[in-house]
């Protein structure tokens, strides 16, 4: 995933949190927001709660593996992904699905909620 495709920003990171249009489940929470600029961003949060800075890199790196192979840069919202601990006790493949589950209701629902704009 490049860069530019990346939310970094803590500010943005509150903005989107704040906007408060989420989907959750035991392994993730997902925040989305229409995109603001021309192509839509990702961003991972892993907490401190789930290891120590090398645990919480290899977590971030697998999720962006995941957006990757999910597709979730073809969507028109900007989405802030929040990895929950639950994570840590699935394979790969269970927490991909999970992840891509969550992904699908995003997409229905940034479109409807669109539509009713």
């Amino acid at each position: 995933m490049k860069k530019e495709r990346r939310i970094k920003k803590s500010e943005e990171f509150q903005s989107m949190i704040k906007n408060k249009k989420h989907i959750a489940s035991n392994l993730f929470v997902i925040y989305y927001k229409q995109k603001e600029e021309e192509k839509n961003r990702v961003g991972i949060s892993v907490s401190k709660k789930l290891g120590n800075a090398v645990v919480r890199n290899k977590l971030k790196r697998q999720v962006r593996m995941m957006v990757q192979e999910i597709g979730c840069l073809e969507s028109d919202v900007d989405i802030l992904i929040l990895v929950r601990k639950a994570y840590l006790a699935n394979t790969y493949d269970i927490n991909k699905k999970g992840l891509e589950t969550l992904v699908k209701k995003v997409k229905i629902r940034a479109y409807s909620d669109h539509e009713g704009e």
